[in-house]
C-alpha cells in the first residue's frame, strides 16, 4: 500500500463557510497561544515545554474555552504537533524560531485520523462531512482511489480545499524500453534518441502578461506599516489579478509537466537521469578573492545580474527538481526505476559518449566535438546518452553480465538488494 495525497474543492454554504473561516481563526490563535506558551515557559522558569504536556492541558483548556470543544480533539492535537514539528525544525538547525501567525495568513488545520470527518467518494467529486458542520459539496478526481486516511483543510486564494491523503495501490503501465534525459534551458528535455521537447510557449505568455499586470500594480498606492499607510482599493484589485495570473501560469506548469512524465514512463522502465542541485543552481554568484577564495556576494553589474536572473528563470521555469520527483514515483508505480547519475564525477556534459574522455566546454558550446576520438553529436544529446551508459554499466556491474539493448527490470532489482546487504554490512562491521 503506497499514500497518496488527493485535493478536491470546496463549494460550503454561506453558514458553512462563516463556520470554517471561524475555526480557522480559533486553530490559529491556538497555535499562538503554543507558541508563547512555550517561550514564556522556558523565558521565565527555564521549563522547556513539549508536545504531550500541551496535549495533556487540553481537556482543561477546553473547559476555560469552550468554543474549542466542536473542534474535536484530535484536530486540535494536530495543531500543537504543528507547533512541536515548528520547534524540532528550529532545534534541528533547519528553520528558524516558530513565529507567531496571522489569523487572514492561517493555512487551516489537519484531523490525523478518520474521527471527526468522513467522505462519501469513490474518487470522483462526492460530499465530505465535518462534524458540528454537515456535508459540503467536493469537485476532483483521484486517479487511484483507496482508503482515506487523513484530511487536510485549507484556505487558499479565497476558496475552500480538502487535501485528502488516501492508502492505495496505483497502478501504471510502462514499456520496456530505456532512455536517457539531460535537462536544459534551451531545450526542456533531451533524450538519448535525439528527440528534444521545447519549453511550453505559455509559460512566456504568462510571464508577459505577469510583468504587465505587475506594472500596473506598481503605480497604485501600496500599503506601508511604518508610515501608517493602508492600501488603496486599486492596489488590493491589481494585486488579485497579479495572483491570479500567476497561478494559471503555476497550474499550465504543472499539467505540462505531468503530461511529460506520464508519456516517458509509458515507454520506458528505466529512465537516467542526472543528479542535479537546483538549489545551488540559482543562487546568486560569490565573489573570488586573488587567491581564489570565496568571499561575499559579489557586486555585479546591473548586466549580469540581469543575465543571471533570467538564467535562473529559465532553470525554474522548466522545474527540473519536479521532474526528478515525478519521475521517481511514476516509474515506482510502473515498477520501474529512476537512476540519477553523480554529475560533479560523472561530468555527463563534458564526457564523450563514444570513448568516455572528456571534453571541456563553456555554455556557448553546444556541440560535442571529442578532441580525443572526433565524435561529433549535439551537447543535450550526448549528455543524455552518457547518462544512460553510466546507467546500463551500473546494472552490467551488479548482474555480473553484458547489458543488452533492453533494460531488465529485475537486475535493477537486484541491484537495490545488493546495495542493502552492502550497507547492512558496513554498519554491522
Amino acid at each position: 500500500m503506497i499514500t497518496r495525497r488527493v485535493t478536491f474543492k470546496l463549494y460550503p454554504t454561506k453558514l458553512q463557510q462563516n463556520t470554517l473561516h471561524y475555526w480557522r481563526k480559533l486553530h490559529c490563535l491556538l497555535y499562538n497561544a503554543a507558541v508563547y506558551n512555550r517561550k514564556t515557559q522556558y523565558q521565565k522558569f527555564g521549563h522547556a515545554v513539549n508536545y504531550l504536556e500541551q496535549q495533556n492541558c487540553l481537556p482543561s483548556f477546553k473547559e476555560v474555552w469552550p468554543e474549542y470543544k466542536p473542534l474535536g480533539s484530535h484536530a486540535l492535537q494536530s495543531t500543537l504537533k504543528r507547533v512541536d514539528l515548528a520547534f524540532n525544525r528550529f532545534f534541528k538547525g533547519l528553520g528558524g524560531y516558530p513565529k507567531f501567525k496571522a489569523s487572514r495568513r492561517y493555512s487551516g488545520w489537519t484531523y490525523p485520523c478518520n474521527a471527526g470527518w468522513k467522505v462519501q467518494t469513490t474518487g470522483n467529486n462526492g460530499y465530505l462531512e465535518l462534524s458540528n458542520l454537515g456535508s459540503i459539496q467536493m469537485r476532483g478526481q483521484a486517479r487511484t482511489w483507496g482508503t482515506p486516511t487523513t484530511c487536510t483543510m485549507i484556505f487558499r486564494h479565497g476558496k475552500w480545499y480538502a487535501s485528502i491523503t488516501v492508502n492505495c495501490t496505483p497502478e501504471r503501465l510502462t514499456g520496456n524500453g530505456a532512455v536517457g534525459i539531460d535537462l536544459g534551458c534551451k531545450e526542456a528535455i533531451t533524450f538519448s534518441t535525439g528527440e528534444q521537447i521545447s519549453k511550453p510557449d505559455f509559460i512566456q505568455i504568462g510571464q508577459q502578461k505577469v510583468k504587465s499586470a505587475s506594472k500596473k500594480l506598481r503605480r497604485k498606492r501600496a500599503p506601508n506599516r511604518q508610515k501608517k499607510i493602508k492600501p488603496s482599493r486599486r492596489w488590493k484589485k491589481a494585486r488579485a489579478r497579479v495572483s491570479q495570473l500567476q497561478r494559471k501560469v503555476a497550474r499550465q506548469r504543472e499539467n505540462w509537466l505531468h503530461q511529460i512524465t506520464s508519456h516517458i514512463v509509458s515507454g520506458n522502465s528505466l529512465v537516467a537521469g542526472e543528479k542535479l542541485n537546483v538549489k545551488g543552481m540559482t543562487r546568486k554568484g560569490k565573489k573570488r578573492s586573488a587567491d581564489g577564495e570565496v568571499s561575499s556576494p559579489c557586486r555585479r553589474t546591473k548586466q549580469q545580474k540581469r543575465q543571471k536572473a533570467g538564467l535562473n528563470r529559465s532553470m525554474l521555469d522548466v522545474a527540473f527538481g519536479t521532474i526528478s520527483q515525478m519521475l521517481e514515483y511514476k516509474l515506482a508505480e510502473a515498477g520501474g526505476f529512476y537512476v540519477e547519475s553523480p554529475t560533479p564525477t560523472l561530468k555527463p556534459t563534458q564526457r564523450c559518449a563514444k570513448c568516455w574522455e572528456l571534453t571541456p566546454k563553456t555554455l556557448a558550446d553546444r556541440v560535442h566535438i571529442c578532441q580525443h576520438c572526433g565524435h561529433i553529436e549535439d551537447r543535450d544529446v550526448n549528455a543524455a546518452q552518457v547518462n544512460l551508459i553510466w546507467a546500463r554499466g551500473l546494472e552490467r556491474t551488479s548482474t555480473g553480465v553484458e547489458s543488452s539493448s533492453s533494460t531488465s527490470c529485475g537486475s535493477m532489482r537486484q541491484l537495490g538488494a545488493k546495495k542493502r546487504h552492502k550497507l547492512l554490512a558496513q554498519r554491522s562491521s
